[in-house]
């Protein structure tokens, strides 16, 4: 497995516990790349540990972000695929925080549309999410940006060193670079650790003034995710060979960005076989749920919030009702029994609401991960490259970048 991050002890303990790490740890590398997993593996089960690497790396930064953040009247988080979903997980929580409008937009709309893609707030900061800074948009909007909107400060945070964001703008005092740990720069095709150690970076923009409080909810969250791991490494296995066609994730507020995440990682590493989405549980009433069939699994991401889980429980009461779905998986603390029918499954991990609901993206994170991962296995694919055919690659290829004054053209037609 690698023990870079102490994976040897965090394997052996998990191996005692769960029969299918036991089973899955217990071959050889070689047989783990033969399989096509050893990197997906090893980067999903890394997490809990680099997170508090990412954390203490961050907190040491606390007077540079706070200078990159100083006056900032707008806050767009920007990123492509995963990395866009990074941004979701955290618009909400920042714009509470920063108390500043917080939006987040997709790399390739500021190629398109540049500036236009985001609201008049200047000066603003715009943060750009990049596991490895080596696809078509990343530097391509960056570019864009600094040509176009001179209010603009930027902030880069990625995973890879040698990168292109990391190493184009690595001395231009209008961009601050920050690099994780390589070891945060997964190997596999999907993202896994990049993904919640990207989100957790990004979090510490909102809790500048309290470095310790920082740390202290990395390592909270470190120890649930450890949890989630011991203790429900096999139930997540054993439910991913069910015969589900479809996956429905429900999210609301801040895990609406998890809920993309999760969705998007099952579809990877089936390569389209299962076919997943996204909804909140008010929007699954407009029209979404008259895809809820018989095959769909569905997994309901509860909320902390009083107000917010009554909403929630109603609608997964609602389902029952209408005997909707092959089965559910709940996950949350202080799960009503009643939501559960015949087959389905409930994972209630203590603590939730003191870690807060902002934060509980990365939890939900992993969890689709571990879904994903099982489910890729049962379809006889590798997780380290579930696109035998190449259709998609760890990093974008190459495309053609168009019209180069278009951003420019757009932000005039704003009138800015």
């Amino acid at each position: 497995m690698g023990d870079s991050v102490g994976l040897k002890d965090v394997a052996g303990r998990l191996a005692q516990s769960q029969r299918e790490a036991a089973v899955l740890l217990g071959r050889t590398q070689q047989q783990q790349r033969e399989m096509g997993y050893s990197h997906t593996l090893r980067e999903i089960l890394q997490q809990p540990a680099t997170w508090l690497r990412t954390a203490s790396t961050l907190a040491s930064m606390r007077g540079e972000l706070e200078r990159t953040v100083a006056s900032a009247r707008l806050l767009v988080l920007t990123g492509s695929g995963s990395s866009e979903y990074a941004g979701e997980c955290l618009r909400l929580t920042l714009q509470s925080e920063l108390g500043i409008p917080a939006e987040t937009v997709a790399g390739g709309d500021l190629l398109t549309h540049g500036g236009w893609a985001f609201g008049p707030g200047r000066p603003g900061l715009m943060l750009s999410l990049a596991r490895s800074g080596d696809s078509p948009e990343s530097v391509a909007a960056v570019a864009a940006m600094l040509e176009t909107e001179p209010a603009i400060r930027h902030l880069v945070i990625t995973c890879n060193a040698a990168g292109k964001l990391a190493t184009t703008y690595a001395d231009d005092e209008r961009v601050r670079v920050v690099v994780l740990a390589d070891e945060t720069n997964d190997r596999s095709l999907v993202m896994t650790s990049s993904f919640t150690n990207m989100v957790l970076a990004g979090r510490m923009l909102g809790l500048l003034q309290s470095p310790e409080r920082y740390q202290a909810l990395a390592a909270r969250l470190s120890g649930a995710a450890q949890e989630l791991i011991h203790v429900h490494f096999d139930r997540l296995a054993t439910l991913a060979r069910r015969d589900f066609k479809r996956v429905v994730f429900l999210a609301d507020g801040p895990a609406v960005g998890a809920a993309h995440e999760c969705a998007l990682k099952m579809t990877e590493m089936t390569a389209g076989r299962v076919m997943a989405a996204h909804e909140t549980y008010l929007g699954l009433r407009h029209g979404p749920m008259s895809a809820v069939h018989a095959d769909t699994l569905i997994v309901c991401f509860l909320a902390c919030d009083a107000l917010v889980r009554a909403y929630e429980v109603d609608l997964v009461r609602e389902l029952n009702a209408k005997g909707l779905g092959m089965a559910k998986l709940l996950f949350g603390e202080g799960i009503p029994a009643d939501l559960a029918r015949s087959g389905d499954a409930l994972i209630e991990c203590g603590g939730l609401s003191e870690i807060g609901g902002g934060n509980l993206p990365l939890l939900n994170v992993l969890l689709g991960q571990l879904l994903g991962f099982f489910r890729c296995m049962q379809e006889g694919l590798k997780p380290d490259s579930p696109s035998d055919d190449g259709v998609i690659n760890r990093v974008v290829q190459e495309f053609t970048l168009h019209g180069e004054a278009q951003p420019r053209a757009l932000a005039t037609k704003r009138g800015e």
